[in-house]
């Protein structure tokens, strides 16, 4: 921000949905001051994040620097990590390995998914708008899937034979995530067009060429039995990629 400052730069900060809490208030819009266990194993980040977001304001109060406060909702696509334990890349991970579906709780929790390429039209969309429009402004699909359903449309995409594991529910766990996306439809123009089925597509097209790409290099042995090193990550896949997988 010292930076933004000494060069009258425009800053963005990626904020998340988790300075919501276990919302009380549904879907959540930015006016809701949220509802945060400030001792809870998860508090870290939520409280991380609305002291990030406070501290941007305190520099546009203070230098009138140019800010953009996006609080950004679960996002999944291609180039997500196969064991960054998000779920909807464990849940494609274990699927196609054919290892057990593990959700935590009931499965009647509920998340919304945007989809990559929605998102960074989004935060485009944000830092290009007028210099009053500061934030915090929610950006992700309002469309709200429970975990059991995000599982079985995995197993079917999939066409896995995974069985689903329920486990405890962490604590502090939000039961319901859904953006008012109310204020990125009229101030920036924007809204997500990616359906569920068809990032889920393109993801899983991904982690497979993935998975693939482990499986070889893991066969690929040197004299002596020494292991070579992994392939690089494949590149994101292009226009035609995503369109190929259904995606528009």
């Amino acid at each position: 921000m010292d930076i933004a400052v000494r060069h009258k730069a425009r800053i963005l900060q990626a904020s998340t949905s988790e300075v919501y809490g276990d919302p009380h208030k549904h879907p959540q819009p930015e006016t809701y001051w949220g509802n945060v266990n400030p001792h809870g194993i998860r508090a870290c980040y939520d409280e991380g994040k609305c002291c990030a977001e406070t501290l941007f304001f305190d520099y546009h109060r203070r230098y009138g620097i140019a800010i953009k406060v996006a609080r950004i909702f679960n996002t999944y696509g291609p180039r997500m990590d196969l064991d960054d334990g998000r779920v909807v890349s464990n849940f494609i991970v274990q699927a196609l390995e054919e290892q057990p579906i593990t959700i935590y709780g009931d499965g009647r929790q509920t998340r919304s998914f945007c989809f990559v390429s929605d998102l960074v039209d989004g935060l485009i969309a944000l830092m290009e708008s007028e210099p009053q429009i500061t934030g915090p402004i929610n950006l992700g699909n309002p469309h709200e899937v429970t975990m059991r359903q995000l599982a079985r449309r995995v197993l079917t995409l999939t066409g896995s034979s995974s069985r689903l594991e329920y486990k405890p529910l962490p604590q502090d766990d939000p039961v319901r995530r859904q953006p008012d996306i109310t204020l990125a439809r009229t101030l920036l123009g924007w809204r997500p067009r990616i359906k569920l089925d068809a990032g889920l597509r393109a993801t899983i097209a991904y982690f497979r060429e993935q998975l693939e790409d482990n499986r070889v290099a893991r066969r690929r042995t040197i004299p002596f039995g020494e292991p070579t090193a992994p392939f690089p990550p494949r590149p994101a896949p292009v226009a035609e990629d995503l369109r190929a997988a259904g995606v528009r």
